[in-house]
C-alpha cells in the first residue's frame, strides 16, 4: 500500500518525458548529436548578434530584427535542449509540475515571438523594396521597430499566459507519461483526466489565429514585393531586390511547413513520431539553420562576422 501510495504521489506532481528514443543504446548517440546542434546554434546566434551590434553599418531596421530574432532563436532552442540533454545523461526522465509548466510556458513565448518577428521582418522588406528611400527611413525609424518588437513582446507573452494557465486548471491522474522531449502543449493535453474544451478551443482559435495572421501578413508583403520586383526594368536590380528577401524566405518557409503542422491539426489526428519530427525541426534545426542562411549569401553580414573575427583572432585571419 505504501509503495502504491508513493507511486501515485509521484505521478501527481511529476511527469515523465520519454525524449525522442526508449532505446538505451541510442542515448549516447542522440546526446551527442543535441549538444552539437545546440552549441552550433547557440553560437552562431550569438555571433549573429555580436555582428550586427559591433558594426555601424548593420545598425539599420532589417538587421535589427534579424538581432532579436537570433535572439530568439537562442532562448527557444534553451527552453528544451537543455533540459533533454540533462535527462540523457542523469537517465532521468522526470520534470517536475512545475518545471514543465515553466518550459511550456517560455517554449509558447519565444516560438510566438519567432512568428511575430517573422511577419516584422517581412513589413519591412515591403516597405523598403515598395516604396521609395526616403519614404522607407521615415517609416521604419527607430521608433517604429522599437514598438514592433514590443508589440510581438506583449502580444506572445499574453498568449503564452492564457494558455498556460488553462493547462493549471487541468487534473492529471497519472501516469503522467509524455512521448516526446520538452512538455508540449498537445501531448499534455491528451494526459489530461478532466474535460480539454476549453484548451483545445484556445489551441484551434488563438493558437491558430498567431500562426495565420502573421502568415498572412508575410504572404500579402511578399505577394506586393513580388509585384513590385516584376516592375523593375533593370535585371540587376531585380535579382538585388530578390536577393534581399531570399534569406528570409527560406527560414519562413522552414519555420511554418513544420509549425502549422504540429499546431493548426486537431490534437487527436496527431502521432507522435510524426509531432516529435516537426519539433525537432522548428525547435532546434530552424533555429541552428538561421544564422547560416542569413550569413552565407549576405555580403553585409560577412564582412561584419570577417571584422568581428579579426579582432578576436588577427593573427589567424591575417596568416601571420
Amino acid at each position: 500500500m505504501g509503495k502504491l501510495s508513493r507511486v501515485n504521489q509521484t505521478a501527481a506532481s511529476d511527469f515523465l518525458l520519454l525524449g525522442l528514443s526508449e532505446q538505451p543504446q541510442q542515448q549516447p548517440l542522440l546526446f551527442g548529436i543535441f549538444l552539437g546542434m545546440y552549441l552550433v546554434t547557440m553560437v552562431g546566434n550569438l555571433l549573429i548578434i555580436l555582428a550586427i551590434t559591433s558594426d555601424p553599418q548593420l545598425h539599420t531596421p532589417m538587421y535589427f530584427f534579424l538581432a532579436n530574432l537570433s535572439f530568439t532563436d537562442a532562448c527557444f532552442t534553451s527552453a528544451s535542449i537543455p533540459k533533454m540533454l540533462a535527462n540523457i545523461h542523469t537517465q532521468s526522465q522526470a520534470i517536475s509540475y512545475s518545471g514543465c509548466l515553466t518550459q511550456l510556458y517560455f517554449l509558447l513565448v519565444f516560438g510566438g515571438l519567432d512568428n511575430c518577428l517573422l511577419a516584422v521582418m517581412a513589413y519591412d522588406r515591403y516597405v523598403a523594396i515598395c516604396h521609395q528611400p526616403l519614404h522607407y527611413t521615415v517609416t521604419m525609424n527607430s521608433q517604429c521597430c522599437v514598438l514592433l518588437v514590443a508589440g510581438s513582446w506583449v502580444i506572445t507573452i499574453f498568449h503564452a499566459l492564457v494558455r498556460t494557465l488553462l493547462v493549471t486548471r487541468l487534473s492529471f491522474c497519472g501516469p503522467n507519461i509524455i512521448p516526446h522531449f520538452f512538455c508540449d502543449l498537445v501531448p499534455l493535453l491528451k494526459l489530461a483526466c478532466s474535460s480539454t474544451y476549453a484548451n483545445d478551443l484556445v489551441l484551434t482559435l488563438v493558437a491558430g489565429t498567431l500562426l495565420i495572421v502573421p502568415f498572412v501578413c508575410i504572404l500579402t508583403s511578399y505577394f506586393y514585393i513580388a509585384l513590385a520586383i516584376l516592375r523593375i526594368d533593370s535585371p540587376q536590380g531585380k535579382q538585388r531586390a530578390f536577393s534581399s528577401c531570399t534569406s528570409h524566405l527560406s527560414v519562413v518557409s522552414l519555420f511554418y511547413s513544420t509549425a502549422i503542422g504540429v499546431y493548426l491539426c486537431p490534437p487527436a489526428s496527431h502521432s507522435d513520431g510524426k509531432d516529435r519530427v516537426f519539433s525537432v525541426m522548428y525547435t532546434v534545426v530552424t533555429p541552428m539553420l538561421n544564422p547560416f542562411i542569413y550569413s552565407l549569401r549576405n555580403r553585409d553580414m560577412n564582412g561584419a562576422l570577417e571584422k568581428l573575427l579579426r579582432k578576436k583572432h588577427p593573427n589567424t585571419l591575417l596568416g601571420t
